[in-house]
């Protein structure tokens, strides 16, 4: 195992195989990476472990920096393991370039199908009984990461010890229709917050889309930018910094009458999925129990007729961008996804999906655990979170509105620190 140092820290890497089916054990394996981080002054303590459940899906686990963010109050305590999911990162990743060998558009879909929360947990699990000697650990799971947390809790409850979920708390019975209901409203509400912190954007907005419309603009990449593409930037919205990052991207917009280089350089950034490919091929499936998902956001926007641009474009109703939403022509438009698009469309209409989750396990479930709901969440639906905290034995939530989606990350610990203080009784 290859180790070294970073400033407060030492880390090693480390790897281990799982067979790319938990059902056939004995079939076709794949490699999962991990990097194990620990604090310094205690890298030869004996220190419970927590494994980090990465947000998503399909992004690899966090590539720190020394002690930063939430490392920092964790290592106090743990032994750190950040899990790259199946997938991702280095963890076998699945991208136009590997799936290429599989040949056949359902060849492709049917392995895909296999990366979801269950099969993540189950990996997790033959993991934790290589790293920690068989004793349970401690699961700390962001956003998606939170989702395949109450999977863990669901189906290997005896794994955990304790657990601490960051807005991330799933309904146990809805299906992707009754999530993108919730959540066309959020992602409305941030735009009217948006506009009212901005309203300057409100018109330079307008002028994107309006020269959009005309066609032809593409990104440095080769997509087309077009006024749906650009409504899909709203996926910032929901992020501490988000409403401002959109407002510098388009006070710089335009440069001589034509879009700016650096404006399209950094739209492209924003929009294309290289560095997860399967967040775009997997994110309906998220929420897929018995029936097929069918595009969901596609479906679901027809019942929201205030994101059409039309009425922007032909009027002055203000654009509004649209959130965490995927949508079939981005397989189509994105080069790292059109070779998957077909895929793509499989799994959509695929309706032989396994449970991810069981109410009866949960509410039996002894593994203290605390969870931190945001209460304005654009992606995660409050009204979800709370029920679902309800019927987990032994969950705390911690419901506020001090922090966005990203608050995890942003509160330099102190989310994490309340959350471990909940489960230890002292809060």
């Amino acid at each position: 195992m290859t180790s070294y140092r970073q400033p407060g820290t030492v880390l090693r890497d480390r790897s281990f195989t799982a067979p790319l089916d938990h059902a056939r054990p004995d079939g076709e394996q794949i490699r999962l990476f991990a990097r194990e981080v620990v604090a310094a002054d205690k890298a030869t303590a004996d220190l419970p472990w927590l494994v980090y459940l990465q947000g998503g899906p399909g992004f690899g686990a966090l590539r720190p920096f020394g002690r930063e963010h939430w490392l920092d109050r964790a290592l106090h305590d743990y032994r750190v393991l950040l899990l790259d999911q199946r997938g991702t990162g280095r963890s076998s990743p699945a991208n136009r370039r590997t799936l290429a060998r599989l040949g056949s558009p359902r060849a492709q879909a049917d392995y895909l199908a296999k990366f979801r929360a269950d099969a993540i947990v189950a990996d997790a699990e033959l993991v934790r009984k290589e790293v920690t000697g068989g004793r349970p650990w401690s699961v700390l799971g962001q956003s998606f990461g939170g989702f395949c947390t109450v999977t863990y809790l669901s189906f290997a409850p005896e794994g955990v010890s304790e657990a601490f979920i960051t807005g991330g708390l799933p309904g146990l019975d809805t299906t992707a229709d009754d999530v993108y209901r919730k959540t066309y409203a959020a992602v409305a509400a941030k735009n009217a917050q948006h506009y009212a912190r901005y309203p300057v954007d409100v018109a330079r907005a307008k002028e994107v889309a309006r020269h959009l419309a005309a066609g032809g603009t593409r990104l440095p990449g080769g997509a087309p930018l077009t006024v749906e593409a650009f409504q899909s930037l709203g996926r910032m919205l929901g992020g501490s910094t988000g409403s401002h990052t959109l407002h510098y991207l388009l006070e710089d917009a335009f440069a001589s009458g034509e879009l700016s280089d650096d404006f399209l350089r950094q739209v492209e950034d924003h929009l294309t999925f290289s560095a997860g490919p399967l967040y775009a091929l997997l994110h309906e499936a998220c929420y897929a129990s018995a029936s097929a998902t069918r595009w969901a956001a596609q479906r679901i926007r027809a019942e929201y007729p205030e994101f059409d641009a039309a009425a922007t474009l032909d009027g002055d109703t203000p654009l509004l961008f649209t959130g965490e939403m995927i949508y079939p022509w981005m397989l189509e438009n994105d080069p790292v996804l059109a070779p998957l698009a077909e895929a793509g469309e499989i799994l959509a209409q695929r309706d032989s999906w396994p449970p991810l989750y069981d109410e009866g396990a949960l509410r039996a479930c002894e593994a203290p655990a605390a969870a931190a709901v945001y209460y304005d969440d654009m992606y995660v639906p409050r009204e979800f979170s709370v029920r679902t905290a309800g019927a987990i034995r032994g969950l705390r939530p911690w419901i506020t509105n001090e922090y966005e989606h990203d608050g995890l990350r942003v509160s330099n610990s102190k989310v994490l620190d309340r959350l471990i203080a909940m489960v230890r009784g002292n809060v």
